[in-house]
């Protein structure tokens, strides 16, 4: 390996738009949704309107801040830039930690899936295998990898589409499952409205909605392997609201329109569920290998992320030097294989518990609350751009709209997402792991910033004696001529 290599700049417009798409459409949508359709009903629409737009107001912050400066590789630095060395090591650690643990949620997905076709294989041997399989993708040059994760996203997407057409068409036909159900646009306020749970369902689908979006921002960490990033960053940030309305608010309309939302069990996949509510397994069973696809695909998204970070933690001397090395394939495979054992460990361990969903719900919303960390200290970078740098924000090409008020709005949100997150007993665990994760992270800290105000005094103390020497030698010179 040689550390004086550069990462690639491999990745294509449309590789880089379906990396974006399969970073932030996974478990979060396909698992995740049952549960939260069957807290908040159909005022999940609502739920999903909201989250996109506050984060699509974040996107174009952390979008504005790293084309005001191109020597940024991703969000990391602008934080250190902006806001100083000790935001850029808690941010560039706390995003490593978040994506860990989102994949962590992935694979315990996955496990739940194959499950549907063989209940008796124990968890830890699909759970392995997936791990595996990604740790191979990953290592390969980042084209490869690109390519790989596009088709892998494009599975999904179709998937989306196709799940959207067909549950209109039962709709149109007036379909009818084997147990009476019949497909109707009236399913969605014929079960107590459009808010049966209040704002109690309103603050409970909080808790596991957020999930969904998490990995939004993954298009972020991709500016030092992008061909174009000057077009490709705004093309892809501007796709977000159109994306939104199909893969987040299309989905749950059509799923609660074809299955009455209190009929959506929140243990399983709604859209695994729905095709076996009204008798059609054998889609329902493609559907389940779709799901699949989608959160290895996610995971995959993932490890890409935490190895990109940790790789540019190391540039900057906030991570051990055997990060910032390159394979000869330009990839940063130190930190891949620093985050994919860290996942097969903690994966191992979660996939043994009895219940998927109830490690799933823990894992996903403490993934949450970092990404929330995340999403916030973004939005304080750009807080503190906007108020240091008033010319360069005014010349920008891509300012951000509403950028006077739009940043407090999105941090009050984030404020009440965190409030719902401590109404529930399984989410609430989450809001103890967060001071305990910034306690591990601050003790680092303090070690490596004592570590190196130790060293710069070594090499004071080292060049003081040195010019001590020199002038005695000198003196002694002298004397002796």
């Amino acid at each position: 390996m040689e550390s004086n290599r550069k990462l690639e700049r491999g990745l294509g417009q449309r590789q880089i738009e379906m990396i974006a798409i399969g970073g932030c459409i996974g478990t979060g949508l396909f698992m995740g949704s049952g549960k939260t359709i069957s807290i908040a009903g159909p005022s999940i629409i609502l739920i999903y309107a909201v989250i996109g737009c506050i984060l699509y107001f974040v996107m174009r912050a952390m979008g504005e801040l790293l084309l005001y400066n191109l020597n940024y590789k991703s969000f990391v630095d602008f934080s250190e830039d902006i806001l100083g060395p000790s935001a850029g090591f808690f941010v560039g650690w706390s995003y490593w930690f978040a994506w860990i643990v989102a994949a962590i949620a992935e694979i315990i997905a996955i496990t739940g899936y194959v499950s549907f076709w063989w209940p008796d294989l124990p968890h830890w041997i699909s759970a392995l295998t997936v791990i595996i399989f990604l740790l191979t993708l990953n290592i390969l040059s980042v084209k490869a990898f690109g390519e790989l994760e596009f088709w892998m996203a494009i599975i999904k997407v179709i998937a989306i589409i196709g799940l959207i057409v067909l549950g209109l068409y039962l709709c149109i036909t007036g379909f009818t499952s084997p147990s009476g159900i019949k497909a109707h646009i009236s399913n969605l306020w014929s079960y107590g409205g459009f808010f049966p749970n209040g704002v109690s369902g309103l603050l409970g689908g909080l808790q596991t909605a957020i999930f969904a979006f998490a990995g939004m921002e993954v298009i972020g960490t991709m500016m030092a392997e992008t061909k174009d990033p000057k077009k490709m960053l705004p093309d892809a940030i501007h796709k977000i609201p159109f994306r939104i309305m199909i893969f987040y608010i299309g989905t749950v309309v059509v799923l609660m329109m074809v299955t009455p939302w209190r009929d959506i069990s929140p243990d399983q996949s709604p859209f695994v569920g729905m095709f076996s509510l009204v008798g059609m397994l054998s889609a329902a069973s493609i559907i389940n290998g779709v799901v699949i696809s989608s959160a290895t695909s996610s995971s995959n998204s993932g490890i890409y992320a935490t190895s990109r970070m940790v790789y540019g933690l190391a540039q900057h001397h906030h991570a051990p030097p055997v990060f910032g090395k390159l394979s000869f394939h330009k990839i940063p495979t130190g930190g891949i294989f620093f985050g994919t054992g860290f996942i097969l460990l903690v994966s191992l361990v979660l996939t043994t518990t009895q219940s998927m969903m109830s490690a799933f719900e823990l894992v996903g919303s403490v993934a949450a609350l970092i990404f929330i960390y995340i999403w916030s200290m973004i939005l304080f970078a750009y807080i503190a751009y906007c108020k240091r740098l008033p010319q360069a924000h005014a010349e920008s090409e891509f300012k951000m709209p509403l950028s006077k008020i739009m940043p407090y709005v999105a941090l009050g949100f984030f404020v009440i997402v965190i409030f719902a997150l401590s109404l529930s007993d399984n989410t609430r665990i989450a809001l103890y792991v967060l001071p305990l994760w910034f306690l591990v992270l601050g003790s680092f800290y303090w070690l490596k910033t004592r570590s190196s105000a130790n060293q710069k005094m070594r090499i004071a103390e080292f060049k003081e004696k040195v010019i001590e020497q020199n002038a005695a030698a000198k003196e002694y010179l002298s004397r002796s001529r």
